[in-house]
């Protein structure tokens, strides 16, 4: 084993006091099943409309996707603006853009509103381009995107520099909506802002089994929860520990960097004097950021599917040594960095890369809001808190943008062969490039 490996994330602590598992049977109006952002953002939000609300957490609150991610908020909606205009038209590829800023802003307010320390750097995001191939289609994607009116624009390498940016990253799209923030601490205080409304948190409590009955029994080891209405906020988990929706979401394993702390000396060679977070124009992205105490974490570009849309195990060494590698090429600057953590978790892919949200059940009662392909942060908080608003009478109208046909994913093995073929797809482009650069 990686000395380096930390089997669950830099971000997210347990809290010094759990609340307790569930233990006997309850009532409530509602149950919400997962307590990363999405399970924290409906609970809030229901608890302010007068609902009586359990949220069950197989773990404790954060312990998922929520509180294991790179920390970047962003206003990205699909693969990307140019990909949901093309897919979606015009005017619904508009709307989604416009949903996805606002979804930023939902969140910084959401920071605001419940005082929470997140070391939240509202400096934006770059996506930037490291090749000379990519120039024209950032170019190009940038104009679709402010016709759109999407605050976006491309900035080429005098004003990346001036925006205080590394030099391997010469031009890219300038995001001014959004920044960089610690995942686990906005974890924790959301959990705290949900204790806080009244609603009865249980962690430690793996869901086992949901009757979908009026009203629904929701079964966990040691009890259980009887609530007209259900809510399934569980994302990469839902196919693994749910058995649930099998056909319309697969999990995908990335793994994340940490270096050693860097001094100013260091930042002020690399020219990050602005922070603004990093991700690069490759097929398969790479993230970079600055946290609070100066270390680079970055990741994601080689992911990994399990047979079976299991959860891949998260040591990879190969891949470790890959990021390694990787490393040196970004940041020449920083011979004398390394790198001192390796961590991960799962995201929860959809094939149309949006979010799923919905209701099933024969009575219609069980709601869900999963699958953000990589873009949970803005995306959970502020879907939770829209689908919540729908359990109470008052859906929002976003929630319309999200109604489509989900082409169903095939079984395996056809499924495993698939993932496959499309992570080779998208790779095949990104090694081209970064074996040009090594050439060079």
């Amino acid at each position: 084993m990686d000395a380096r490996f930390e089997p669950f994330s830099i971000w997210a602590e347990k809290p010094e006091s759990l609340e307790p598992s569930l233990s006997g049977n309850v009532k409530a109006d509602v149950v919400v099943i997962g307590g990363g952002f999405t399970g924290l953002s409906a609970a809030i939000t229901l608890a302010e409309q007068g609902r009586d609300v359990v949220l069950l957490e197989a773990d404790f609150c954060g312990a998922g996707a929520s509180g294991r991610n790179a920390g970047h908020l962003t206003p990205t909606v699909g693969r990307d603006i140019v990909y949901c205009l093309k897919t979606f038209g015009k005017e619904r590829g508009a709307a989604l853009a416009r949903f996805s800023d606002e979804a930023v802003h939902d969140t910084e307010a959401l920071i605001r509103r419940h005082d929470i320390d997140c070391d939240y750097e509202q400096v934006g995001n770059i996506i930037a381009g490291v090749h000379p191939s990519q120039r024209d289609q950032l170019v190009k994607a940038a104009g679709i995107a402010q016709d759109a009116g999407v605050e976006m624009a491309f900035i080429g390498e005098d004003e990346m520099r001036q925006q205080g940016l590394p030099c391997s990253f010469p031009f890219g799209i300038k995001e001014n909506v959004g920044g960089v923030l610690n995942p686990g601490k906005l974890a924790r205080g959301l959990r705290k802002a949900a204790l806080k409304a009244g609603v009865r948190v249980y962690e430690n409590t793996p869901v086992r089994d949901i009757r979908e009955d009026m009203p629904a029994t929701v079964t966990t080891d040691h009890g259980s929860v009887t609530a007209r209405e259900v809510l399934l906020a569980t994302n990469a988990y839902t196919v693994p520990s749910l058995g649930r929706m099998k056909s319309k979401l697969f999990p995908l394993r990335v793994t994340q960097f940490r270096t050693q702390p860097l001094t100013e000396e260091q930042i002020a060679r690399l020219n990050w004097t602005g922070r603004a977070g990093i991700y690069t124009a490759h097929e398969s992205l790479e993230n970079y950021r600055l946290t609070a105490d100066n270390r680079i974490t970055g990741g994601s570009k080689w992911v990994q599917y399990q047979y079976g849309s299991g959860l891949a195990d998260g040591h990879q060494p190969d891949t470790f040594r890959q990021f390694d590698d990787l490393f040196r090429v970004r940041f020449p600057e920083l011979p004398d960095v390394s790198i001192d953590r390796f961590w991960g978790g799962w995201i929860c892919m959809t094939l149309d890369f949006l979010p799923l949200c919905g209701t099933t059940g024969r009575h219609r009662n069980i709601h869900h809001s999963l699958g953000y392909n990589g873009h949970g942060i803005a995306h959970a908080n502020r879907l939770g808190s829209s689908m919540a608003l729908a359990m109470c009478g008052n859906p929002p109208e976003e929630l319309t943008l999200f109604n489509r046909r989900v082409f169903p994913l095939p079984p395996e093995p056809l499924r495993w062969l698939g993932v496959q073929g499309l992570l080779h797809a998208t790779m095949r482009g990104d090694r081209k490039v970064d074996r040009e650069l090594a050439a060079k």
